[in-house]
């Protein structure tokens, strides 16, 4: 029933009960007035509880995570791991390219990425010999090997050289044939560049004995073992 059917209807009851006197317009068109604004007020009231349904629904959608695609799994690699080093044998020390190191008794290692088994050792400065080094093919000693020489026949003996090998070793140790044994330290670059460097001072009743050079891994497999004689030279 409309607004305006609902009041002629209210007038025409108002009509029937009071025959002999003028209908009460006023009071029915005030009831009337009233039951729309009551009428309008639900309406508002119920579109109020709808839009605040539909933010609550908005904001339980909001705060439940979007679903998303699981990460593709990362392959599995089937390399083994290499030897783990310890605070006693850490492996070798990892340098910067051209890098000149100073390892003692005034002397200074640097490593060089053009070539292969490329390094410059020596006493002093030596930043003009690592420039005339650069581009050079250097050692190129074969795989599972390693090379050596020795400077000085002073107090401190310099005993050096590089190893190739596919394991980075986590000990280098020089044996003496006198059975003196001597642990080198390593140097190499960064990456995985197959190579790297070993040095040690020993003192100089070593100068004409020969020695063997063993790299290892941390639990004590030889990788590389060499022997060397009493005239080796750089």
């Amino acid at each position: 029933m409309t607004d305006d059917a609902r009041l002629g209807e209210l007038l025409r009851r108002e009509a029937d009960t009071f025959p002999t006197s003028s209908a009460p317009v006023d009071a029915v068109l005030r009831r009337g007035r009233s039951a729309r604004r009551r009428r309008t007020a639900a309406a508002v009231g119920a579109v109020v509880a709808v839009t605040a349904w539909a933010a609550a629904v908005g904001l339980t959608d909001l705060a439940r995570p979007a679903p998303t695609t699981p990460p593709a799994t990362a392959p599995v690699s089937t390399t083994p791991p290499g030897p783990v080093p310890s605070a006693e044998h850490p492996g070798p020390r990892t340098v910067s390219p051209y890098e000149v190191v100073g390892i003692g008794h005034g002397h200074s290692m640097a490593l060089l990425p053009d070539g292969r088994q490329n390094f410059v050792v020596g006493a002093g400065d030596i930043a003009a010999a690592v420039e005339r080094a650069k581009g050079s093919l250097g050692d190129n000693i074969l795989p599972e090997t390693l090379s050596s020489g020795r400077s000085g026949t002073g107090e401190n003996v310099l005993y050096f050289g590089a190893f190739r090998a596919k394991t980075v070793p986590s000990r280098i140790e020089l044996r003496f044939d006198s059975g003196r044994r001597h642990t080198a330290e390593a140097l190499t670059l960064p990456g995985h560049p197959g190579w790297g460097t070993y040095y040690v001072f020993c003192d100089a009743s070593t100068a004409d004995t020969g020695y063997t050079v063993t790299a290892s891994t941390q639990d004590g497999e030889v990788l590389i073992g060499q022997h060397f004689d009493g005239t080796a030279s750089p």
